[in-house]
């Protein structure tokens, strides 16, 4: 059953709406511990909710874990949960990504609505059916592609967050704009993100979710032209990893930190526009910082490539550009070239 995507007007009426078409004896609220606080009081006076269990799971992707996994499980289990009830994923793709992948596996399956709470859920983990955890020490390892019915997005839920939380989702923003087109490219590196006007955020929400749900409606399981949503994540990845064993940064700044080093191969392997290349960089330079990453960290933010699920025949995998819009899937760099494109990084 495909998933319907709303930008919410008016969130009561939706979400009742999406409640109904939900098969539903009963509904469960998945929260963290922050979106328990800051966003379930939220919602919690609406009629539809009235009798909704709330199960609370601690925050962070660090705890995105088969322990938290297993905690999910258990309490579906022990308050009542059957095979026709409901489960709402109230919070960020930390949530979506964990609740999802619950809800796709207890009594084989039970439907799910994803209510994001922050910029980056918007825009990227909510949408698109990808759910799962992370495993011995690896982003995303265990999981499995399944589409919530809804995703109802409200922007009321980014006055909860911080700047550094905004700025992580807008990493996935920025990339959508880069294989999108140069009308959404440059609105996206010329927008104060310091003090973001929320009104043009959400108006530029829509653009960025339209560019996903184009390309996994056209490719839902990853074969081909979706992996154009990859950009910036094959190193992202690494770097996450990289930070997770140190000290965890968010994903957005893995991913802005990705595309700086994936858009230096782009132009070295596939001749993206240097010009293009250093605004994109600049704007990522100014908003995000660096990671204190040394040339002794390189073999390591290569071994953790490799374990990339979208690598093939042993190759790490890349989407890189030709140009804004122009997507090249299925590219290779060597170790030196990965290395370069780590140098280039680090000058910053």
């Amino acid at each position: 059953m495909e998933q319907r995507v709303i930008i919410s007007e008016n969130f009561e009426k939706e979400l009742a709406n999406a409640i109904a078409a939900c098969e539903h004896d009963q509904v469960f609220v998945l929260t963290d511990e922050h979106t328990q606080r800051l966003c379930w009081p939220v919602i919690a006076c609406l009629s539809e909710l009235k009798g909704a269990k709330v199960i609370t799971i601690r925050a962070t992707d660090s705890h995105k874990d088969i322990a938290a996994l297993s905690h999910v499980w258990q309490e579906l289990g022990a308050r009542g949960g059957t095979r026709h009830s409901c489960m709402i994923n109230l919070g960020g793709g930390m949530v979506t990504d964990l609740g999802g992948f619950a809800a796709s596996t207890f009594k084989r399956g039970i439907d799910f609505i994803n209510i994001p709470t922050t910029l980056l859920a918007m825009v990227d983990a909510s949408v698109g059916g990808k759910t799962g955890i992370n495993f011995n020490g690896l982003k995303n390892e265990i999981g499995v592609f399944n589409d919530s019915r809804f995703v109802i997005i409200n922007t009321r839920f980014l006055q909860t967050l911080d700047e550094e939380n905004i700025c992580s989702g807008y990493a996935e923003m920025l990339k959508h704009g880069l294989i999108a087109n140069e009308e959404l490219w440059s609105e996206l590196i010329t927008f104060n993100l310091v003090q973001p006007d929320l009104k043009v955020l959400q108006r530029m929400v829509g653009a960025s979710v339209k560019v996903k749900e184009r390309l996994v409606s056209q490719d839902p399981r990853e074969t081909g032209l979706r992996k154009s949503l990859n950009l910036g994540h094959t190193i992202g990845h690494a770097f996450e990893s990289w930070s997770l064993r140190r000290s965890p940064i968010l994903h957005g700044y893995a991913v802005s930190f990705g595309l700086i080093c994936e858009l230096y191969l782009s132009c070295v392997k596939t001749g993206f526009p240097t010009n293009k290349m250093r605004q994109t960089v600049g704007f990522i330079r100014e908003n995000y910082g660096s990671l204190p990453v040394t040339c002794d960290d390189y073999e390591e933010l290569i071994e953790l490539m490799t374990h990339d699920k979208k690598n093939v025949g042993g190759h790490i995998n890349f989407t890189l550009l030709s140009d804004v819009g122009n997507m090249k899937i299925n590219q290779t760099a060597t170790n030196e070239e990965i290395k370069e494109a780590l140098d280039f990084f680090r000058e910053g």
